[in-house]
């Protein structure tokens, strides 16, 4: 059978992994330094080695860069819209010079490739390596490996069944109706075939958001027709809407055999959608339309659509019936009701796909939080975090932990000491257990002095990423926890026998916007923690 699909970009599609030098190569990596890629890495080095980013066969050196920056063109003359190389804060890296050959691993020494590196720069404060890539292996994939196919693979696929047309749905968000009525007519009126490609750059532990974006699409794949749709999933990492981003899917999109790109349909921040012309207007300098034909692929720009009621269908908003009923839903309400458990209408989107996004990400009811108490010593963080854990464990239904300061101590910080160092990485170690339990839907309840702005915010951030966080600020006076001193700590801490102790030698920084601050100078436990249940209730985390 003659393959009638686009050809890749560059004329031929490159394969890094040469299976006859593997066994060398791996042999020779014993004596190479060694670099630790994160799950980021990992993704660009699999774009490179399967050819997904042809015709490149390893990683750009700063002369390429700046080409591409000004002129948008490999050395051949090649157009090409973005950088690709490689970095690293690690040590090894800064000892490695030109004509160094290095081994990249993945976090647990899984041997991947080896980089011959050809030039070495650092650009504000980060240093690049750029040079050919030799593969050994693929980053290994645990989850979803049927739907994993490389350019390769999913070439031979698409041959085999006789596809010669072919348009990519590179998504990066679940899919809704309109979303899926826009695809399936556009595969329509374009005798094309349809490639759903989610981006699902991600790691289990560091980034697992994806597994709920591959079930949406495991959920709505059997509402399309099965012989002209193929689900597969593309190991990128989300990238952003500028129109050299787009211009780069285009790239990887033709060399999966795709020559249709829808552009758009995509939710912004606020939740509505992302418009075809919105992405090519992304960069005013750069002519989309011309470069899109110089790649080779075809734009199809996603339009704002609406719901005509009397014709039950998702229309682009220029046609529908000046006479008709147009239904929307802003982000800002579909993120409301999603997060109350309100009805999602039918029209909207589909049930399996909302359940599979309750599932991801349940109503804040049942989502797993955080209360995360800070204040000086004395001023009743620990009272308050233990008052408050039996309250929420006499109410039932989630699993309560009381990351209490003495206990994490003992068992997670049993090394440390109380310099300002080692203050710090004991708050960092609490959240990171919290967060933990946050992301498996429990309540962690932390109660560190937690002194430093900073470390709290990256602490807020960590656990934002999987669940609810709610700040306290146990804004009690000094004076009040000095009075409270039973262990006579502040006493010692003024007579200099305790160094660095926050309050007297070393700084408190005020919380700048917590959700909640209590003064219990004058407030008794019981209406404490009643206001901290009231918040919980108000903030929707409890019913």
């Amino acid at each position: 059978m003659v393959n009638q699909l686009i050809a890749p970009y560059g004329g031929c599609l490159v394969n890094l992994i040469d299976p006859e030098k593997g066994a060398a190569l791996k042999r020779e990596a014993l004596s190479l330094p060694s670099l630790d890629l994160d799950w980021r890495q990992q993704c660009e080095l699999e774009m490179l080695m399967t050819g997904a980013y042809s015709p490149l066969a390893g990683f750009m050196t700063r002369a390429q860069c700046e080409r591409i920056e000004t002129d948008l063109q490999l050395e051949d003359g090649t157009f090409w819209p973005l950088p690709v190389t490689l970095t690293s804060g690690q040590k090894v890296a800064a000892e490695l010079k030109c004509g160094d050959r290095v081994a990249l691993r993945d976090g647990e020494g899984f041997m991947l490739a080896v980089l011959t590196v050809s030039d070495v720069w650092e650009d504000n404060g980060v240093r690049h390596l750029g040079g050919p890539v030799e593969g050994v292996a693929l980053p290994p994939h645990p989850d979803f490996v049927s739907l994993r196919a490389t350019p390769a693979e999913l070439r031979a696929l698409f041959a085999r069944r006789g596809w010669r047309r072919v348009i990519a749905w590179q998504a990066r968000q679940p899919m809704h109706r309109a979303q899926f009525e826009f695809c399936l007519k556009s595969a329509i009126e374009n005798e094309a075939n349809l490639l759903l490609h989610p981006q699902v750059g991600g790691d289990i532990t560091d980034a697992p958001g994806y597994f709920g974006l591959v079930r949406s699409f495991l959920a709505i794949r059997e509402r399309f027709p099965a012989a002209t749709t193929q689900l597969s999933l593309l190991p990128a990492t989300p990238s952003g809407g500028s129109a050299r981003a787009l211009l780069l899917r285009a790239i990887v999109a033709r060399n999966y055999g795709c020559e249709l790109l829808i552009a758009g349909g995509e939710h912004l921040p606020d939740g509505d959608c992302r418009r075809g012309e919105d992405l090519a207007q992304a960069d005013a300098d750069l002519p989309v339309a011309q470069l899109a034909e110089k790649i080779g692929v075809q734009f199809i720009a996603y339009p704002r659509m609406v719901y005509v009621e009397d014709r039950a269908e998702h229309l682009p908003e220029s046609e529908a019936p000046a006479d008709a009923r147009l239904l929307t839903l802003t982000g800002e309400e579909f993120r409301r009701r999603m997060q109350a458990g309100l009805k999602i209408p039918d029209w909207y989107s589909f049930p399996e796909v909302i359940a599979e996004l309750h599932r991801q990400s349940p109503p804040r009811e049942r989502q797993g939080f955080t209360v995360f108490f800070t204040g000086l010593s004395g001023a009743g963080k620990s009272t308050l975090a233990r008052s408050l854990a039996a309250r929420l464990m006499e109410m039932g239904g989630r699993c309560v932990t009381l990351l209490d300061g003495d206990i994490v101590r003992r068992h997670l910080s049993s090394e440390l000491g109380f310099t300002k160092a080692h203050r710090d990485i004991n708050v960092r170690r609490i959240g990171f257990v919290a967060s933990e339990i946050t992301k498996n839907r429990g309540i962690a309840i932390c109660a560190p002095i937690a002194p430093y702005r900073q470390t709290r915010r990256d602490v807020r951030s960590m656990i934002e990423a999987v669940g609810g966080f709610v700040e306290i600020h146990v804004a009690t006076p000094i004076e009040t926890c000095e009075s409270r001193d039973r262990k006579g700590l502040y006493v010692k801490a003024r007579a200099g026998l305790i160094p660095e102790f926050t309050g007297v030698s070393d700084p408190y920084e005020v919380p700048e916007k917590p959700e909640l601050a209590i003064d219990t100078t004058s407030l008794g436990i019981e209406e404490a923690v009643q206001q901290i249940l009231l918040k919980l209730e108000h903030e929707g985390y409890l019913r």
